[in-house]
């Protein structure tokens, strides 16, 4: 990212970034104790070292404006805003979740949030997107959509359509593609022909950056620059931000197939901690900082004890929307 690219950033800003990074963090953190424990028995796919790329980018956005997200998509739920206790219970597939318990952890939806879709096929939140986009275009409701994937999304045709799509139409529409260079068990390198997915987004005359999406203020700079453009009616921005994830695909993974090295290097410059260290610089005292740590503590406790203690969906709910009328046979 150029220097004139570059906005100044509040630090009231740069607090709140750390929060959602935090709220991320340690609900991860919770997620994979309870799931190793036996407490919880589900599929999980951890954010780590992802946070300040989702933590930044909707920090930058309003609250009624939309995203799509993907099944790997907890630090961009949590920082969106969905209420913790009823994400949590949706994960934990209780009646007091977003989607009642049968959406799971691969299918979030919480429209007050302005998470309008959580897909389980790699590349399908694209075109969503850009449906989104057009709505608010043609509503004129000034809203942004934004919406996340990873590299090996950007090898899918949807991709090329939607981008191709939303260039055409100058839809308010932000492709983040968070890319952690690894597509679930490949590495980007022998499965990408390019080496910057960015450059695919200028082939379609798109305006498109690649930056460190582990830097808060390099991603929040890049995401309120590309909210402003979409919301002006400049059309869409392809940002890829360059992350790493640090718990492989889903848990269980073991990440085998990444060198050690790499995998140390990229710990190494853990973003939370950099951030950490960064609000310091800014004469951010300890004690607030602490706090904000407790205060995210306490409330991700919160969430879990209230997604164990709530219950299942009943049989009939269970049942509900399956059908449009069910026929007795």
């Amino acid at each position: 990212m150029s220097d004139e690219d570059k906005i100044p950033i509040d630090p009231v800003i740069i607090l709140e970034i750390f929060r959602r990074a935090t709220l991320i963090y340690q609900a991860d953190t919770k997620f994979r104790a309870m799931i190793t424990s036996g407490q919880l028995q589900i599929l999980y796919y951890s954010p780590r070292g992802q946070e300040i790329v989702a933590a930044a980018m909707m920090a930058a956005l309003e609250p009624d404006d939309y995203l799509v997200t993907i099944y790997r998509g907890l630090h961009d739920q949590l920082a969106k805003g969905i209420p913790i206790k009823e994400l949590w219970a949706e994960f934990a597939g209780k009646a007091t979740g977003t989607c009642k318990g049968k959406g799971g952890p691969m299918h979030i939806t919480h429209r007050k949030s302005g998470v309008m879709v959580t897909t389980g096929i790699v590349g399908s939140g694209l075109p969503i997107a850009n449906g989104l986009g057009l709505a608010s275009q043609l509503a004129n409701d000034g809203k942004v959509t934004v919406c996340c994937f990873g590299d090996g999304a950007a090898n899918i045709g949807a991709f090329h359509e939607a981008l191709n799509m939303a260039q055409i139409w100058k839809l308010p529409v932000i492709f983040l593609c968070q890319n952690n260079l690894y597509g679930e068990h490949t590495a980007m390198a022998i499965s990408t022909g390019c080496e910057r997915i960015a450059d695919r987004g200028q082939a379609y005359g798109m305006r498109a950056i690649r930056i460190n999406g582990n830097d808060a203020c390099e991603m929040y700079s890049a995401a309120k620059n590309a909210v402003a453009r979409a919301r002006a009616g400049d059309g869409p921005t392809l940002i890829e931000a360059m992350t790493f994830r640090f718990n492989g695909h889903l848990l269980g993974d073991d990440s085998h197939y990444i060198a050690k090295q790499e995998m140390e290097a990229a710990k190494s410059k853990d973003p939370i901690p950099a951030l950490r260290q960064r609000l310091l610089a800014l004469q951010i005292g300890e004690a607030q900082i602490s706090k904000i740590e407790l205060e995210v503590a306490a409330e991700v406790e919160e969430a879990a004890q209230f997604a164990l203690d709530s219950p299942y969906p009943s049989l009939d709910e269970n049942r509900r929307d399956v059908f449009d009328r069910e026929i007795a046979i």
